[in-house]
């Protein structure tokens, strides 16, 4: 007796899941990695190409959340040192995952102490 093929839309990572996890794994490191490097840290079980892991590490490195050197023929990434563009990066992230912003953002706000609420208020002031 056969099992079933597993249903598609189960196996399927969320938009920025690997992106995310890549971005972990730069995070944790001491050091720069290789994107072979990086796909030897990811979890057991994992089916990825090389290819995946090098894309990943360059859109990111596109988008300014990791850096990348060259070492050899390859490059070496690393998160970038800058811990508030990492969140507000994350935080773009799961914004962009919801297609209708208004609801996440009216949430997102209505959540905020007190005092964020008033830093977020001055952030978004016009400047004179």
């Amino acid at each position: 007796m056969q099992s079933d093929p597993p249903d598609d839309k189960q196996s399927r990572r969320k938009p920025g899941a690997l992106a995310a996890e890549i971005l972990g794994i730069l995070g944790e490191s001491a050091i720069a990695l290789n994107p072979g490097e990086v796909l030897e840290r990811l979890p057991a079980g994992r089916k990825l190409s090389y290819s995946a892991v090098v894309t990943t590490l360059t859109r990111l490195h596109e988008k300014g959340v990791v850096t990348r050197e060259r070492n050899g023929r390859a490059f070496r990434y690393a998160a970038v040192s800058d811990p508030p563009t990492l969140v507000a990066w994350r935080m773009s992230r799961i914004l962009d995952s919801e297609a209708d912003h208004a609801p996440v953002l009216s949430r997102f706000v209505s959540a905020l102490s007190e005092q964020d609420e008033k830093l977020l208020r001055e952030l978004l002031k016009p400047e004179d």
